[in-house]
């Protein structure tokens, strides 16, 4: 994969969307697809693989504080702000079929955004099941209802369903027929998701997130089975996950050694 220049651009804008989650919009010339990432240079401190959450003029990235690096970018960060914008990379979501369900939990929903945006915008019947720790957290909530139905859930009851999310998935495939599945957030999450689409023979894709140095596919650092997540990836297909001994099991750390997802 060729490395592409780095757009450094001005932070155009910055939004609170839950107590540890902000979005940062920007321009940059080039053109996305539903999926992709870019590598995002904060100066000072790391460059960082980030999902677009907005594929149009502005662009943006969504990310909540998870390290060193984006809890500073967080804490520092104004309008204004000079920042590295490199990609897009990866591969996208395929968006085909008639009628098509998102789970997403968590700020996985940063990731899958653009995908239900370009299903409804391609004439695709969408629907959402979407959730998080608790209403607090639920983003995006005007785009999704936008698209198409919404159902939610919180492991604490405060919205929609008092439970998982992958309740509310497995209760819409069991009821309902859909050509195509889309799915991110927690792994042990998605593998559910997969399991329950793969048993019922429709097609699933599934945003996978592994720790990234390069995102060019030369370090190594995002291993998945015999694939690159930066490389291959991030969007795995159903029956590639269903025969991986890492999905659902096994990530690596920062010093490349084999830990428990």
């Amino acid at each position: 994969m060729a490395r592409r220049p780095m757009h450094i651009v001005p932070l155009l804008g910055i939004l609170d969307e839950t107590h540890d989650t902000r979005t940062y919009r920007f321009r940059a010339d080039f053109t996305a697809k539903p999926g992709q990432f870019v590598m995002v240079w904060i100066p000072k401190h790391d460059e960082l693989p980030m999902a677009l959450s907005y594929l149009g003029d502005p662009k943006g990235v969504t990310i909540r504080e998870y390290g060193d690096a984006t809890e500073a970018f967080a804490a520092e960060s104004v309008k204004g702000d000079l920042v590295g914008i490199r990609g897009p990379y990866g591969n996208a979501f395929v968006i085909e079929g008639s009628r098509a369900l998102a789970v997403a939990g968590g700020v996985g929903i940063a990731s899958i955004i653009a995908a239900v945006e370009a299903c409804a915008d391609s004439g695709i019947e969408v629907e959402t099941a979407f959730g998080a720790r608790t209403e607090g957290e639920l983003t995006f909530l005007d785009r999704l209802k936008r698209c198409g139905p919404v159902h939610l859930a919180t492991d604490d009851g405060s919205a929609g369903h008092h439970g998982f999310v992958t309740d509310i998935a497995a209760n819409l495939l069991a009821g309902r027929h859909f050509d195509m599945v889309l799915t991110c957030g927690p792994e042990i999450m998605m593998k559910k998701v997969v399991e329950a689409a793969n048993a019922r023979g429709i097609p699933v894709q599934a945003s996978l997130e592994r720790y990234m140095k390069c995102g060019i596919g030369i370090c190594d650092a995002c291993a998945f089975d015999e694939y690159l997540v930066c490389y291959d990836g991030p969007i795995f297909w159903g029956d590639v996950l269903a025969k991986s001994h890492d999905f659902g099991r096994w990530r690596r750390d920062i010093s490349g050694r084999r830990v428990k997802v």
